[in-house]
Protein backbone atom coordinates (compact mmCIF):
# COMPACT_ATOMS: atom_id res chain seq x y z
CA UNK A 1 0.00 0.00 0.00
CA UNK A 2 2.24 2.68 1.33
CA UNK A 3 5.05 1.85 -1.80
CA UNK A 4 6.61 4.55 -3.38
CA UNK A 5 8.75 4.85 -6.20
CA UNK A 6 12.43 3.30 -6.88
CA UNK A 7 13.49 7.05 -8.66
CA UNK A 8 12.26 8.65 -5.58
CA UNK A 9 13.90 6.49 -2.91
CA UNK A 10 17.30 7.68 -4.85
CA UNK A 11 17.15 11.23 -3.36
CA UNK A 12 17.20 12.99 -0.10
CA UNK A 13 15.18 16.20 0.90
CA UNK A 14 17.39 19.45 -0.10
CA UNK A 15 19.53 19.88 3.29
CA UNK A 16 18.94 23.97 2.80
CA UNK A 17 15.05 23.63 2.69
CA UNK A 18 15.41 21.18 5.91
CA UNK A 19 17.45 23.92 8.07
CA UNK A 20 15.37 26.40 7.33
CA UNK A 21 12.20 24.33 7.91
CA UNK A 22 13.67 23.77 11.79
CA UNK A 23 15.06 27.78 12.35
CA UNK A 24 10.92 28.33 11.13
CA UNK A 25 9.84 26.10 13.65
CA UNK A 26 12.45 27.08 15.99
CA UNK A 27 11.48 30.98 15.75
CA UNK A 28 7.77 29.96 16.08
CA UNK A 29 8.29 28.46 19.74
CA UNK A 30 9.84 31.96 20.55
CA UNK A 31 13.37 31.04 20.36
CA UNK A 32 15.53 33.71 20.01
CA UNK A 33 17.66 31.48 16.59
CA UNK A 34 19.46 33.01 13.89
CA UNK A 35 19.31 31.35 10.00
CA UNK A 36 21.24 31.32 7.68
CA UNK A 37 20.37 29.06 5.62
CA UNK A 38 18.31 30.46 3.27
CA UNK A 39 19.73 31.53 -0.68
CA UNK A 40 17.19 34.28 -0.95
CA UNK A 41 18.28 37.34 -1.03
CA UNK A 42 16.69 39.85 1.88
CA UNK A 43 15.94 42.82 -0.93
CA UNK A 44 12.75 43.30 -2.04
CA UNK A 45 11.59 42.40 -5.39
CA UNK A 46 12.52 46.00 -7.69
CA UNK A 47 8.91 48.03 -7.76
CA UNK A 48 9.01 48.71 -11.33
CA UNK A 49 8.97 44.69 -11.61
CA UNK A 50 6.34 44.60 -9.36
CA UNK A 51 4.39 47.38 -11.31
CA UNK A 52 4.49 45.32 -14.61
CA UNK A 53 2.99 42.01 -12.88
CA UNK A 54 -0.11 44.47 -11.68
CA UNK A 55 -0.65 45.32 -15.30
CA UNK A 56 -0.29 42.09 -16.26
CA UNK A 57 -3.23 41.05 -14.43
CA UNK A 58 -5.44 43.99 -14.84
CA UNK A 59 -4.95 43.38 -18.51
CA UNK A 60 -5.82 39.74 -17.95
CA UNK A 61 -2.47 37.99 -19.13
CA UNK A 62 -4.15 35.29 -16.72
CA UNK A 63 -4.25 31.99 -19.03
CA UNK A 64 -2.25 29.73 -20.74
CA UNK A 65 0.92 30.21 -22.14
CA UNK A 66 3.22 28.68 -24.88
CA UNK A 67 4.44 25.75 -22.44
CA UNK A 68 8.44 27.15 -22.52
CA UNK A 69 7.68 31.14 -22.31
CA UNK A 70 6.04 33.78 -23.82
CA UNK A 71 7.58 35.04 -27.04
CA UNK A 72 7.86 38.14 -25.06
CA UNK A 73 9.64 37.35 -22.03
CA UNK A 74 11.87 34.90 -25.06
CA UNK A 75 12.64 37.77 -26.68
CA UNK A 76 14.16 39.80 -23.62
CA UNK A 77 16.12 36.32 -22.71
CA UNK A 78 17.60 36.75 -26.00
CA UNK A 79 18.50 40.25 -25.24
CA UNK A 80 20.39 39.31 -22.14
CA UNK A 81 22.17 36.97 -22.69
CA UNK A 82 23.71 39.08 -26.20
CA UNK A 83 23.76 41.83 -24.27
CA UNK A 84 25.55 40.74 -21.24
CA UNK A 85 27.40 37.21 -22.30
CA UNK A 86 27.73 37.85 -26.24
CA UNK A 87 25.86 34.54 -26.83
CA UNK A 88 23.10 34.95 -30.28
CA UNK A 89 19.88 32.63 -29.35
CA UNK A 90 17.29 32.18 -31.26
CA UNK A 91 13.28 31.69 -29.57
CA UNK A 92 13.52 27.97 -30.72
CA UNK A 93 16.91 27.48 -28.30
CA UNK A 94 15.67 29.35 -25.27
CA UNK A 95 13.46 27.49 -22.61
CA UNK A 96 11.52 28.99 -19.53
CA UNK A 97 10.80 27.12 -16.46
CA UNK A 98 9.40 27.31 -13.06
CA UNK A 99 12.72 28.35 -11.33
CA UNK A 100 16.49 27.36 -11.60
CA UNK A 101 15.77 24.18 -10.21
CA UNK A 102 13.42 23.20 -12.53
CA UNK A 103 16.02 23.99 -15.58
CA UNK A 104 18.54 22.18 -14.45
CA UNK A 105 15.51 19.25 -13.81
CA UNK A 106 14.04 19.50 -16.79
CA UNK A 107 17.55 19.06 -19.21
CA UNK A 108 19.14 16.22 -16.80
CA UNK A 109 16.10 14.06 -17.14
CA UNK A 110 15.42 14.54 -20.74
CA UNK A 111 19.13 13.67 -21.41
CA UNK A 112 20.00 10.92 -19.02
CA UNK A 113 19.48 7.29 -18.99
CA UNK A 114 21.04 4.51 -16.61
CA UNK A 115 24.63 4.23 -16.65
CA UNK A 116 25.17 7.88 -17.43
CA UNK A 117 27.31 9.71 -16.05
CA UNK A 118 27.53 13.40 -14.62
CA UNK A 119 30.70 15.30 -13.45
CA UNK A 120 29.87 17.67 -10.88
CA UNK A 121 32.50 19.48 -9.10
CA UNK A 122 32.38 19.35 -4.99
CA UNK A 123 31.54 21.53 -3.11
CA UNK A 124 28.43 21.65 -5.48
CA UNK A 125 24.56 23.12 -5.07
CA UNK A 126 22.35 19.96 -3.07
CA UNK A 127 19.98 19.41 -5.61
CA UNK A 128 23.15 18.18 -8.20
CA UNK A 129 23.29 14.99 -7.63
CA UNK A 130 20.05 14.39 -6.26
CA UNK A 131 18.76 14.99 -9.91
CA UNK A 132 20.87 13.25 -11.49
CA UNK A 133 20.37 10.17 -9.51
CA UNK A 134 16.73 10.95 -9.84
CA UNK A 135 17.40 10.40 -13.69
CA UNK A 136 18.93 6.93 -13.12
CA UNK A 137 22.21 8.77 -14.03
CA UNK A 138 25.58 8.49 -11.40
CA UNK A 139 27.21 11.34 -9.95
CA UNK A 140 30.86 11.66 -10.65
CA UNK A 141 32.14 14.50 -8.34
CA UNK A 142 35.55 15.80 -8.27
CA UNK A 143 36.11 17.56 -5.12
CA UNK A 144 37.84 20.83 -4.76
CA UNK A 145 38.92 22.13 -1.15
CA UNK A 146 39.94 25.33 -0.12
CA UNK A 147 43.11 25.12 -0.51
CA UNK A 148 42.54 25.50 -4.49
CA UNK A 149 39.47 28.06 -3.32
CA UNK A 150 36.68 25.81 -4.55
CA UNK A 151 37.79 25.69 -8.20
CA UNK A 152 38.66 22.01 -10.20
CA UNK A 153 41.55 21.84 -12.21
CA UNK A 154 41.89 21.20 -15.73
CA UNK A 155 43.91 18.11 -14.49
CA UNK A 156 40.96 16.79 -12.30
CA UNK A 157 38.30 17.47 -15.18
CA UNK A 158 40.51 15.50 -17.69
CA UNK A 159 40.38 12.60 -15.03
CA UNK A 160 37.08 12.38 -14.05
CA UNK A 161 35.69 12.15 -17.60
CA UNK A 162 35.36 8.21 -18.95
CA UNK A 163 33.32 7.38 -21.98
CA UNK A 164 29.99 7.34 -20.21
CA UNK A 165 30.01 10.92 -19.52
CA UNK A 166 27.15 12.93 -20.45
CA UNK A 167 27.47 16.32 -18.91
CA UNK A 168 29.82 17.92 -16.88
CA UNK A 169 28.21 20.83 -14.57
CA UNK A 170 30.18 24.53 -13.88
CA UNK A 171 28.41 26.57 -11.23
CA UNK A 172 30.07 29.96 -11.54
CA UNK A 173 29.52 31.95 -8.84
CA UNK A 174 29.03 28.84 -6.64
CA UNK A 175 26.48 28.02 -4.39
CA UNK A 176 27.43 27.24 -1.42
CA UNK A 177 30.85 28.71 -1.64
CA UNK A 178 31.04 31.85 -3.76
CA UNK A 179 33.77 30.62 -5.80
CA UNK A 180 33.93 32.16 -9.75
CA UNK A 181 35.87 30.76 -11.83
CA UNK A 182 37.53 33.69 -14.43
CA UNK A 183 37.44 34.09 -17.86
CA UNK A 184 41.31 32.11 -18.43
CA UNK A 185 40.01 28.98 -15.59
CA UNK A 186 37.25 28.40 -17.92
CA UNK A 187 39.33 28.85 -21.20
CA UNK A 188 41.86 25.85 -19.65
CA UNK A 189 38.91 23.73 -18.85
CA UNK A 190 37.11 24.50 -21.87
CA UNK A 191 40.30 22.70 -23.35
CA UNK A 192 40.15 19.83 -21.62
CA UNK A 193 36.27 19.74 -23.03
CA UNK A 194 36.57 20.27 -26.66
CA UNK A 195 38.93 16.88 -26.09
CA UNK A 196 35.58 15.09 -25.09
CA UNK A 197 33.05 16.02 -28.14
CA UNK A 198 30.43 13.53 -27.01
CA UNK A 199 30.32 15.51 -23.38
CA UNK A 200 27.42 18.42 -22.77
CA UNK A 201 28.34 21.20 -20.27
CA UNK A 202 25.45 22.42 -18.08
CA UNK A 203 26.83 26.37 -16.98
CA UNK A 204 24.60 27.42 -14.07
CA UNK A 205 25.24 30.98 -14.17
CA UNK A 206 22.26 32.16 -11.66
CA UNK A 207 24.35 34.26 -9.48
CA UNK A 208 26.29 36.26 -12.56
CA UNK A 209 25.55 39.52 -11.59
CA UNK A 210 26.16 39.41 -7.68
CA UNK A 211 29.98 39.27 -8.00
CA UNK A 212 33.10 41.72 -6.30
CA UNK A 213 36.34 43.91 -5.75
CA UNK A 214 35.64 43.92 -10.01
CA UNK A 215 35.42 40.78 -11.19
CA UNK A 216 34.50 40.36 -14.61
CA UNK A 217 31.77 37.59 -14.43
CA UNK A 218 32.35 35.28 -17.98
CA UNK A 219 30.09 31.74 -19.01
CA UNK A 220 31.94 29.27 -21.14
CA UNK A 221 30.08 28.91 -24.36
CA UNK A 222 31.29 32.86 -24.43
CA UNK A 223 35.14 32.10 -23.69
CA UNK A 224 34.99 28.88 -25.89
CA UNK A 225 32.65 29.24 -28.74
CA UNK A 226 33.61 25.83 -29.82
CA UNK A 227 31.70 24.29 -27.07
CA UNK A 228 28.29 26.60 -27.86
CA UNK A 229 26.54 23.81 -29.57
CA UNK A 230 26.61 21.64 -26.36
CA UNK A 231 26.28 23.75 -23.80
CA UNK A 232 23.31 24.60 -21.78
CA UNK A 233 23.47 28.16 -20.49
CA UNK A 234 21.46 28.22 -17.38
CA UNK A 235 20.35 31.53 -15.35
CA UNK A 236 17.14 32.95 -14.20
CA UNK A 237 15.27 35.98 -12.09
CA UNK A 238 15.37 34.51 -8.48
CA UNK A 239 18.80 36.12 -7.07
CA UNK A 240 19.88 38.80 -8.95
CA UNK A 241 16.24 40.41 -8.91
CA UNK A 242 14.86 39.18 -5.87
CA UNK A 243 12.54 37.11 -7.23
CA UNK A 244 12.83 33.78 -5.71
CA UNK A 245 9.05 33.30 -5.08
CA UNK A 246 8.21 34.15 -8.66
CA UNK A 247 10.05 31.11 -9.89
CA UNK A 248 11.49 31.94 -13.02
CA UNK A 249 14.53 30.40 -14.66
CA UNK A 250 15.43 30.42 -18.26
CA UNK A 251 18.15 28.88 -20.36
CA UNK A 252 19.75 29.04 -23.41
CA UNK A 253 21.38 25.76 -25.79
CA UNK A 254 21.37 23.86 -28.49
CA UNK A 255 17.25 23.20 -30.25
CA UNK A 256 16.94 19.84 -29.94
CA UNK A 257 17.50 20.07 -26.30
CA UNK A 258 14.97 23.23 -25.96
CA UNK A 259 12.62 20.77 -27.70
CA UNK A 260 13.39 18.01 -25.68
CA UNK A 261 12.79 19.87 -22.32
CA UNK A 262 9.75 21.26 -23.83
CA UNK A 263 8.31 18.19 -23.94
CA UNK A 264 9.26 17.55 -20.25
CA UNK A 265 7.42 19.89 -19.44
CA UNK A 266 4.45 19.65 -20.93
CA UNK A 267 3.46 16.37 -19.20
CA UNK A 268 4.55 17.73 -15.54
CA UNK A 269 4.15 22.06 -14.69
CA UNK A 270 3.04 23.24 -18.17
CA UNK A 271 3.88 26.96 -18.57
CA UNK A 272 5.47 29.04 -16.02
CA UNK A 273 2.98 31.01 -14.31
CA UNK A 274 2.10 33.91 -16.35
CA UNK A 275 1.99 36.90 -14.58
CA UNK A 276 5.57 35.91 -13.34
CA UNK A 277 6.46 35.87 -16.73
CA UNK A 278 5.10 39.50 -17.52
CA UNK A 279 7.28 40.59 -14.36
CA UNK A 280 10.13 38.67 -15.67
CA UNK A 281 10.01 40.47 -18.76
CA UNK A 282 10.17 43.73 -17.17
CA UNK A 283 13.09 42.63 -15.24
CA UNK A 284 15.45 41.51 -17.56
CA UNK A 285 14.68 44.57 -20.25
CA UNK A 286 14.56 47.16 -17.20
CA UNK A 287 16.81 49.74 -15.45
CA UNK A 288 19.62 47.11 -14.58
CA UNK A 289 21.08 50.53 -12.44
CA UNK A 290 19.98 48.86 -8.71
CA UNK A 291 21.83 45.89 -9.31
CA UNK A 292 25.22 47.84 -8.52
CA UNK A 293 23.67 49.51 -5.59
CA UNK A 294 22.61 45.51 -4.29
CA UNK A 295 25.96 44.46 -5.27
CA UNK A 296 28.25 46.78 -2.62
CA UNK A 297 25.64 46.18 0.12
CA UNK A 298 26.42 41.86 -0.78
CA UNK A 299 30.18 42.92 -0.83
CA UNK A 300 29.83 44.94 2.68
CA UNK A 301 28.33 42.01 3.98
CA UNK A 302 30.71 39.61 2.54
CA UNK A 303 33.64 41.81 3.55
CA UNK A 304 32.30 41.43 7.38
CA UNK A 305 31.46 37.82 7.75
CA UNK A 306 35.21 36.65 6.54
CA UNK A 307 36.69 39.32 8.20
CA UNK A 308 35.05 37.54 11.44
CA UNK A 309 35.35 33.99 10.54
CA UNK A 310 39.35 34.42 9.76
CA UNK A 311 39.51 36.25 13.27
CA UNK A 312 37.99 33.00 14.95
CA UNK A 313 41.02 29.73 15.92
CA UNK A 314 40.26 26.77 13.83
CA UNK A 315 37.94 28.51 11.08
CA UNK A 316 39.83 29.05 7.69
CA UNK A 317 37.40 31.37 5.39
CA UNK A 318 38.61 31.75 1.73
CA UNK A 319 36.91 35.07 0.12
CA UNK A 320 34.77 34.54 -2.19
CA UNK A 321 34.36 36.24 -5.73
CA UNK A 322 30.87 36.16 -6.13
CA UNK A 323 27.04 35.27 -5.07
CA UNK A 324 26.17 35.74 -1.13
CA UNK A 325 27.54 32.59 0.70
CA UNK A 326 31.12 31.72 2.46
CA UNK A 327 32.09 28.28 2.95
CA UNK A 328 34.66 27.78 5.55
CA UNK A 329 37.15 25.15 6.05
CA UNK A 330 36.30 24.09 10.12
CA UNK A 331 39.26 21.33 10.14
CA UNK A 332 40.41 23.08 13.14
CA UNK A 333 37.47 22.63 15.52
CA UNK A 334 37.08 19.08 14.66
CA UNK A 335 37.89 16.17 17.55
CA UNK A 336 37.35 19.51 20.15
CA UNK A 337 35.08 19.08 22.67
CA UNK A 338 32.03 20.99 23.76
CA UNK A 339 31.11 22.15 27.47
CA UNK A 340 29.23 19.37 27.76
CA UNK A 341 31.83 17.06 27.12
CA UNK A 342 30.21 16.27 23.61
CA UNK A 343 33.15 15.45 21.04
CA UNK A 344 32.43 17.52 17.82
CA UNK A 345 32.97 14.87 15.40
CA UNK A 346 32.32 16.26 11.68
CA UNK A 347 30.60 19.39 10.72
CA UNK A 348 27.60 18.11 11.32
CA UNK A 349 28.05 17.80 14.87
CA UNK A 350 29.55 21.34 14.36
CA UNK A 351 26.29 22.33 13.04
CA UNK A 352 24.22 20.70 15.59
CA UNK A 353 26.14 22.46 18.53
CA UNK A 354 25.78 25.86 17.24
CA UNK A 355 22.05 25.30 16.69
CA UNK A 356 21.96 24.10 19.83
CA UNK A 357 24.20 26.58 22.38
CA UNK A 358 24.54 29.55 20.01
CA UNK A 359 21.49 29.72 18.41
CA UNK A 360 22.49 29.99 14.99
CA UNK A 361 22.66 28.15 12.00
CA UNK A 362 24.59 27.57 8.95
CA UNK A 363 24.25 24.26 6.77
CA UNK A 364 26.78 21.37 7.45
CA UNK A 365 29.57 21.11 4.60
CA UNK A 366 28.31 17.34 4.27
CA UNK A 367 24.94 18.67 2.44
CA UNK A 368 27.41 20.10 -0.32
CA UNK A 369 29.96 17.17 -0.48
CA UNK A 370 32.96 18.56 1.15
CA UNK A 371 33.57 18.39 4.76
CA UNK A 372 34.58 19.56 7.24
CA UNK A 373 33.09 23.16 6.89
CA UNK A 374 29.56 24.98 6.92
CA UNK A 375 28.04 27.28 4.63
CA UNK A 376 26.44 30.90 5.59
CA UNK A 377 24.23 32.98 3.54
CA UNK A 378 24.94 36.85 4.17
CA UNK A 379 21.84 37.32 2.36
CA UNK A 380 20.59 39.45 5.74
CA UNK A 381 21.30 42.76 7.57
CA UNK A 382 24.98 43.74 8.90
CA UNK A 383 23.03 43.94 12.12
CA UNK A 384 22.46 40.44 12.21
CA UNK A 385 25.38 39.21 10.54
CA UNK A 386 27.46 40.29 13.50
CA UNK A 387 25.22 39.10 15.85
CA UNK A 388 25.66 35.95 14.54
CA UNK A 389 29.06 36.01 14.64
CA UNK A 390 29.50 37.56 17.82
CA UNK A 391 27.28 33.86 18.85
CA UNK A 392 29.51 32.12 16.57
CA UNK A 393 32.67 33.52 18.19
CA UNK A 394 31.60 33.03 21.75
CA UNK A 395 30.71 29.29 21.22
CA UNK A 396 33.45 28.15 18.98
CA UNK A 397 35.58 29.72 22.16
CA UNK A 398 34.21 27.58 24.88
CA UNK A 399 35.30 24.34 22.67
CA UNK A 400 38.06 22.46 24.24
Amino acid sequence: MNRTSAALGRIQPSATLAMTSRVIALQAKGIDVIGLAAGEPDFDTPDFVKEAAIAAIRAGKTKYTVVDGTAELKAAIATKFKRDNSLAYETAQISVNSGGKHTLFNALVATIDAGDEVVIPAPYWVSYPDIVEFAGGTPVIVAAGADQNYKITPAQLDAAITPKTRWVILNSPSNPTGAAYTAAELKALGEVLERHPDVMIMADDMYEHIVYDGFRFATIAEVCPSLYERTLTVNGCSKAYSMTGWRIGFAGGPAWLIKAMAKLQSQSTSNPCSISQAAATAALTGDQSFLIERQAAFQKRRDLVVGRLNAVPGINCPTPEGAFYVYPDVSGLIGKATPKGAVITDDEALVGYLLDEAQVAPVQGAAFGLSPAFRISYATSEAILTEACDRIEQACAALK
